[in-house]
């Protein structure tokens, strides 16, 4: 079967995140680095095709190309990592605490950070030949988003941060439904099909990822963007980490686990037409199925 059930789905989560807690510091940083810096080379790529062909849609369709390839790669995002280690406390896999959690957090943003940092840097001295110029249509498109996506929330108070809260909830949403709906397919094809069509939506629909913005402000800061690293913290990076938290956990690996890992189909007794009674899943009863013993 290429299909993986959601009962055994919800399994592979929790064993993925057992894994990604328990993995050593210098691993994790590298994938970390590696998650974030496909990830950002990605989001360049989609906003260079967005403004040099002036079609938002086409970029977001090509957008999860970066999000693709990190996966397969066995690369880390913070977003997914928010998701996924939090089931193996939970489920209370052995050497799975509290600090563990964290500390997996912790090394996964730093080492996205580093990575899609290191992006910036690059895509800023392509977009200005080394600083001699000044910045390509695209250097400029990438600047005012970091305006907009700083100061245009600032500007509408607690509305704004509010608006920025959700954008990220609704994010993590979709990036780790991508990175959830990954594990039901066991083939390549199937693996791509599921990830393109979340992380497209969300790409599209302007939600705020952590990760991305981790590129996206640093080099419009770089290309001479005009707000501040304060605002890029605090009407952005901030809001956008603890919206991607609360999206990813909440919507998709407590639900997935809440229904799947812990809810057991319940059995009922059946009667035949003998008047002897069996045990069946009420979803499916075997011709053959034992008599039960009790009821």
């Amino acid at each position: 079967m290429s299909y993986v059930p959601p009962a055994d789905l919800a399994q592979s989560m929790i064993a993925a995140g057992q894994s990604k807690v328990l993995m050593s510091t210098r691993d994790t940083l590298i994938r970390g680095y590696m998650g974030g810096a496909i990830l950002t080379l990605g989001a360049a790529f989609a906003v260079t095709v967005a403004t040099q062909t002036g079609e938002p849609l086409l970029g977001a369709v090509l957008f999860p190309v970066g999000f693709i390839l990190l996966y397969l790669l066995g690369f880390d995002l913070l977003t997914g990592v928010f998701t996924l280690a939090p089931m193996a406390l939970i489920d209370k896999r052995p050497g799975i605490n509290f600090a563990g959690v964290l500390r997996s957090w912790g090394l996964v943003f730093l080492g996205n950070f580093a990575g899609a940092f290191t992006v910036a840097v690059c895509m800023a001295i392509y977009f200005t030949y080394g600083f001699t110029t000044e910045p390509s249509a695209v250097g400029e498109a990438l600047r005012e988003i970091g305006h907009g996506r700083t100061v245009g929330y600032a500007d509408h108070g607690a509305g704004g941060m509010l608006t920025l809260f959700v954008r990220g909830v609704l994010c993590n949403w979709m990036v780790s439904t991508g990175v959830v709906a990954a594990m039901m397919a066991k083939d390549v094809t199937g693996k791509v099909l599921v990830m393109w069509m979340p992380i497209m939506l969300f790409f599209y629909m302007g939600f705020e990822h952590s990760v991305v913005n981790m590129f996206l402000f640093p080099v419009g800061l770089l290309l001479g963007a005009d707000f501040t690293i304060g605002d890029y913290l605090i009407w952005n990076e901030i809001p956008t980490v603890l919206g991607n938290l609360v999206g990813g956990l909440t919507f998709v690996g407590l639900t997935i686990y809440v229904t799947h890992a812990r809810t057991a189909p319940k059995r009922v007794a059946l009667v035949r037409p003998n008047g002897k009674r069996f045990a069946a899943n009420p979803t499916k009863v075997p011709a053959d199925a034992p008599d039960a013993d009790e009821d």
